[in-house]
Parts: structure tokens; sequence; C-alpha cells
């Protein structure tokens, strides 16, 4: 159980952002320096850990709601952290440098403890669980994201009909408007074709793109009743940080990786090889093992407690908080990540 106690490190962002949130504008860019330069050199100097669990140990850790409740603490947190910043811009003669430093900050809060746990929610069978994902999906103005993930990037994850899945020289500021605009497109195409198999008109009740415009659109009347134009203003910001984030996390996981087409004209069956997989375990339990990615996409119904290491699975030399610095800088990206693309995936997007 000691053990188990690791994963209360997917804290230290949110808990981060309310240490410097306390302590003033001096410290307002803390959680920004904190998750993209302390956390990526604490990476270099931590090792890596390839060990899967034995069987019985999985097992006990599926039964151990312990897990589970990790989870569910980030929608009081996250939500919390949103609405006391926002209420303190009423209260506090913020300058302009430190509004944007929290406003970063709690963007950040929102990519890694929102939108990432809403991913780990979303694949849960239970309809509570999923409703969690989707509550946290809504300060993000990204509620569409449970249904593309789920019925659209699953399914077509490491094709060049995924709009997750980053093309081979793709950059990370281009891909950031290729992924949002046809995932957001991609959601609406889904959703009437799960409607039109159910025999519901386009204008059902049960259009859940629609209810999610709703919602968004009544979350930020919400922040305008409540917090006024500015507050509206830093909400739209903290959303879009935290859709970055989740964007350059989607960019690093597949980035160049390809499935082949069988004779029949379908793609290959999604296999631990469609993903890139990192072991760096600040990263590991900061992001809910989303970095054993490979795993995840070979089986999305596994719990992350007990996501496994594929000796297969590409690697990345680095952990995802440092990736994502990394894809920061293209060239650079680029010099360490195309000589790692295999070689026979890279031809099938240069044939292209």
């Amino acid at each position: 159980m000691l053990q188990d106690l690791k994963y209360l490190s997917a804290f230290s962002i949110p808990a981060v952002a309310v240490f410097s949130l306390w302590m003033g504008e001096s410290w307002a860019y803390f959680t920004p320096v904190f998750a993209f330069v302390l956390i990526p050199i604490m990476e270099l100097l931590l090792p890596v850990n390839t060990e899967n669990l034995d069987k019985e140990t999985a097992d006990s850790k599926l039964k151990n709601k312990f897990f589970d409740v990790l989870l569910y603490l980030n929608l009081p947190i996250v939500y919390g952290i949103i609405g006391y910043f926002l209420w303190s811009l009423s209260c506090a003669d913020y300058s302009t440098s430190a509004i944007i430093g929290y406003t970063f900050s709690v963007g950040i809060v929102l990519g890694a403890n929102g939108i990432n746990v809403a991913h780990e929610l979303g694949h849960r069978k239970t309809a509570w669980e999923r409703t969690l994902s989707k509550i946290l999906l809504l300060p993000a103005q990204y509620m569409h994201f449970y249904i593309e993930h789920n019925f659209g990037h699953h399914l077509h994850a490491a094709t060049e009909n995924d709009p997750a899945s980053a093309a081979y020289n793709q950059s990370v500021y281009s891909f950031w408007f290729t992924s949002t605009t046809r995932q957001y497109r991609n959601a609406w195409q889904i959703q009437k074709r799960l409607l039109k198999g159910d025999n519901l008109s386009f204008f059902s009740l049960k259009n859940d793109m629609f209810w999610y415009l709703l919602l968004q659109l009544a979350y930020f009347g919400v922040c305008f009743a409540f917090f006024g134009p500015m507050g509206l203003l830093l909400a739209a910001v903290i959303a879009l940080v935290g859709i970055l984030l989740l964007e350059t996390i989607n960019y690093i996981e597949h980035y160049g990786l390809r499935r082949t087409k069988t004779k029949s004209g379908r793609y290959e069956r999604v296999s631990e090889i469609h993903s890139w997989n990192s072991n760096h375990v600040l990263g590991r339990v900061i992001l809910y093992e989303l970095t054993r990615h490979s795993d995840h996409h070979y089986k999305a119904s596994k719990k992350y407690q007990v996501l496994e290491y594929h000796e297969i699975s590409p690697q990345l030399p680095f952990g995802y908080p440092t990736s994502m610095v990394l894809a920061m800088v293209p060239p650079l990206w680029f010099s360490i990540m195309n000589k790692r693309v295999p070689k026979e995936m890279v031809a099938l997007q240069t044939a292209a």
C-alpha cells in the first residue's frame, strides 16, 4: 500500500498552483517552471522502471478503490482552483504579469488533472464515471473529445484518418491546428452516425454534441455572471492552455507512427507498436500512467494502475513532460525523434 502512495504525486501540479496563489505575485510563474523545468530535470535524474506487475498484484490493485478515489478527487480540485483564481480577480490587485502567470498555471492544472483524468474516466464502464469525465472536460470547452476519442481516435489511431496522430515531420504548431479542427468536425460526424444507427434524428434530444455546446456556453455564462468580463476572458484562456497541453501530449503519443494496410485494404489492428511509450517514473505517476500509452491502445479498457510495458513498443528517450518541452522546438524534436521512427512507417508517409 505504501508503494501505491506514489500516485499522490499526481496532485503535485495543483498543489504547486495553490502554493503560488497563496504566496503572491512573485510566485506566479512557479507552476510552469515546476511542470516544464523542474520535472524534466528530475526525470533525467530518476531511473527508468520497465517492471510489470505480476497477475496477483495486478488483480489486487484492480480491486483497490484507492486508485479510483485518486481520480475522483480531481473534480473538486480542478473546479476549486479555477473558481478560486477567477474569484480572486475581484479582490486582489494583480499585475498584468501575475495574471498571465496564474492563468497559465491554472491552465496547466486543467490539462494535467482535468483533461488527462477525464481521458482515463472516459474509458470506464460505469455511466457515472463517464459522466465525471465529461464534467472534467467542461472547463476546457472540449467535451466533444469524449466522442471523438472513444469512437474515432481509438479506431483510427496511427493512420492518416486520425487527426490526433501527428504525421512524420509535422511540427507541433501545425498539429495544434489540424488536430483541434479535425477532431471537432469528426465529433459531429461520429455523433450523426451514432444517431443514425439508433434511428434517431439529428435534432434528437440524444444528440450529445448539442448538449455539450449548450453546457459549455452555460459555463462561460456563469463565469461572466460571477466574475465579469475579465473572468470570462481568463476562463477562455485557461481552457485554451488546457487544450494545447492535451494536443501536445497527443502529438508526442503517436508522432510519425503509422499502421499498414492489409490486402483487403483495411488497416492492420492497433498494436503495441503504434504508440510511443515512456517508462520514466515521474512522468508516469504524475500523469496516471498515461505514458504507458502503447498498452492503453492495445487494451483501452485497462485501468491506469495496471498498464504494462511491452518491449516491442517504440520508446521515447525522455518522459512525456520533457518530450513536450522538446516538441516546442521542432528542429530539435525532429533531430531526436525522426531517427527513432521505424523506417517502414516513414516510407508509408513519404510515399503518400
